[in-house]
């Protein structure tokens, strides 16, 4: 009888702990994961260089993501995807279009840069790669609707999960890009529109919305997260935020929404994972980065992008492997840390080219610093991948100081670059008001009211990155390609050595300071209340690690 009823007794448990543990299955059964995966910035960056993996290993990195949940993931891209490297540049955009195809891009969004070679590719970069372009607030002036050749929101389903994608563009495209090729439209209010078409989304049945934008976000070492993209996230009905533009490794959540960018050049990957429930609502979503560049020893290629790859290769590598010549130094460049060799290399060749006494070109045209050693054709076309042409003028002594203002510190474009015209500026003035001097190469100083013959390129003059030159006179479009003029110069010579010029420097005011034994940099700008950066900047320290007892310093004074 005891030996009964623990049996009966064993058996209601056992069958209560099915039921119970099949309610927790059915409970985990139910819930669904989405996963979007997203690049943004491509830039053509097909071959692996420095931090770029390279699109035959980033393709595989894609798709082993993508196989961990097949039915679930969709692969975005928040654009700028073609411009940027010669294999891409020489062919238009059409080998990256492969890679998309090969990748399983679905969406992308409009990038600034998808302008530079006219609007008529756009339309056939997505029929050839089997991907929608997503934007809802390019409208074309001449009909005052969206562009036709943009989806303004596309839904895409999977798992029974109804996904809506609202593209945005940057209303800095209207400066950012060849000014001809985008005068026929208005960009307009990101925050405005997507308050706007949220709701006609949701009356389309979507379940989550995603806002996918070329649209800058930056990320502080707190965490804390702003920009452009970042304003989105106040705006009720968006769930979640892909950005780009601004080229930053970002990833956390704003007002709870998660908002990602996946730096640039294919180097990394955003990920962001959506868990639903049976009835799709939302539970959780959480995003993250893959540092591809972080283990690019783990990655592998994938064998369909050799095939791929070698084709394009075979076709283009006797026209980009050409060696021009050599440089004996590095000619560094980033746009946003000051003038550059580079920089200065490049407006002189421009000077020169187009016999004019003044050279000035953005920064942001420089693409990449060419270290020292053999010159292609190909280098050439990573440093300048835009087809922009000598622009020739005379331009008063006020515009040209003005135009110079315009790129000194100037955190949005960067650094605007020189040659002949020495130039020296304030660091602690205010913006727009920094000049102390111009002189031109002979000594002769920079009249205000005096006319001077100017080259630029056709992006600047006509109103590229805010510069203005509408007051230029006799302008000239040369239709000489600088990059041509750049090819040409080192081919001439055949080896360079530029040096540094500084067409474009801080005055040194300051403090004399002879260093004395003991003395490091550190306490020296400890004495003096300054920064040991200051120091280095105001004296052209090459060595900071190396000063000696006797040595003059120019110490700031802020």
């Amino acid at each position: 009888m005891l030996r009964f009823k623990l049996s009966k007794r064993l058996l209601i448990f056992s069958l209560t702990f099915l039921l119970v543990l099949g309610s927790i299955s059915f409970i985990f059964a139910a819930e669904k994961e989405i996963v979007i995966l997203s690049i943004n910035d491509f830039h053509g960056a097909l071959a692996p260089a420095g931090k770029n993996v390279g699109a035959v290993k980033l393709v595989d990195a894609l798709k082993a993501e993508k196989a961990k949940n097949p039915e679930g993931t969709i692969i975005v891209s928040a654009g700028d995807n073609y411009q940027g490297s010669a294999m891409s540049n020489l062919m238009y955009g059409e080998p990256v279009t492969a890679v998309f195809k090969e990748m399983g891009i679905e969406l992308s969004a409009v990038g600034n840069h998808e302008f530079d070679w006219g609007v008529d590719r756009i339309s056939k970069w997505a029929e050839d790669g089997g991907f929608a372009f997503v934007c809802a607030n390019i409208y074309d002036k001449r009909t005052n609707q969206p562009v036709d050749w943009a989806e303004p929101f596309v839904i895409i389903e999977k798992s029974g999960v109804k996904v809506g994608f609202i593209g945005l563009a940057t209303p800095e495209t209207a400066y950012k890009t060849l000014k001809a090729n985008v005068e026929n439209y208005e960009f307009r209010d990101p925050v405005e529109v997507i308050t706007e078409w949220v709701p006609k989304v949701k009356d389309a049945e979507a379940d989550i919305i995603i806002a996918l934008t070329h649209l800058g976000s930056f990320q502080d070492k707190e965490g804390n997260i702003t920009g452009e993209a970042a304003d989105l996230c106040a705006v009720d009905g968006v769930d979640a935020v892909i950005s780009g533009h601004t080229h930053q490794r970002v990833s956390g959540l704003v007002n709870g929404k998660p908002l990602v960018q996946a730096y640039k050049q294919g180097r990394t990957f955003a990920k962001i994972t959506f868990v639903f429930d049976d009835n799709n609502k939302l539970i959780s979503a959480e995003p993250f980065l893959d540092h591809l560049y972080e283990r690019a020893d783990t990655l592998k290629d994938d064998a369909n992008m050799l095939v791929i790859n070698e084709k394009y290769e075979d076709e283009l590598n006797p026209i980009l492997g050409k060696v021009l010549g050599k440089t004996t130094v590095d000619l560094d460049h980033d746009r946003y840390a000051g003038p550059s060799l580079l920089g200065e290399w490049v407006c002189e060749v421009m000077k020169d080219k187009a016999g004019v006494q003044i050279a000035m070109t953005n920064g942001g045209g420089l693409r990449v610093p060419v270290p020292a050693g053999e010159i292609t054709v190909g280098k050439l076309y990573e440093v300048m991948p835009f087809d922009n042409t000598l622009y020739t003028m005379k331009l008063s002594g006020a515009d040209v100081k003005a135009n110079i203002e315009h790129g000194i510190m100037n955190d949005d474009i960067g650094w605007v670059q020189i040659a002949g015209v020495k130039v020296t500026y304030n660091s602690g003035a205010e913006a727009g008001n920094r000049i102390t001097s111009m002189v031109l190469e002979d000594g002769t100083p920079v009249e205000m009211d005096k006319y001077y013959t100017v080259v630029t390129n056709d992006f600047m003059f006509t109103g590229g990155d805010k510069y203005d030159f509408k007051n230029a006179i006799d302008g000239v479009d040369t239709f000489i390609p600088i990059r041509d003029a750049l090819m040409e110069a080192v081919e001439k010579v055949g080896v360079i050595s530029p040096k540094k010029q500084n067409w474009l420097s801080e005055e040194k005011v300051g403090k004399l300071y002879v260093v004395e034994a003991g003395d490091s940099l550190w306490k020296i700008a400890q004495k003096f209340g300054t920064t040991v950066e200051k120091i280095i900047a105001l004296n052209e320290l090459a060595n900071p690690r190396l000063i000696r007892p006797g040595q003059e310093l120019i110490i700031p004074v802020d």
